[in-house]
């Protein structure tokens, strides 16, 4: 597996953004199902996000991002950095593995 921190962007004004949070959410919630998403949360002050995730490709894991709604509603941009994971706690081991 290949590990990504992915920085989201707003592009659109935050009440745009809050209009379309909880189907945002609720796309996230099937990358955590699938085992593909550690976390993610909003950055502070409210530009964008963070999300932390992982795939067997960059294409891989662009395409999830694809069908999330901040993007299809092109309200947010998407940058992906991969990275590989040398140290970490004991308690996402598994996660990592």
């Amino acid at each position: 597996m290949k590990h990504f921190v992915i920085e989201v962007t707003y592009t659109a004004p935050l009440a745009t953004i809050e209009h379309s949070l909880a189907a945002h959410r609720a796309f996230l919630q099937t990358g955590y199902d699938a085992q593909r998403l550690l976390m993610s949360g909003p950055q502070n002050p409210r530009i964008g996000g963070l999300i932390i995730a992982r795939g067997e490709s960059l294409e891989e894991v662009q395409a999830f991002f694809a069908r999330d709604p901040f993007q299809t509603g092109k309200i947010a941009t998407y940058r992906f950095i991969e990275f590989a994971p040398v140290k970490f706690a004991p308690c996402v081991t598994s996660w990592i593995s």
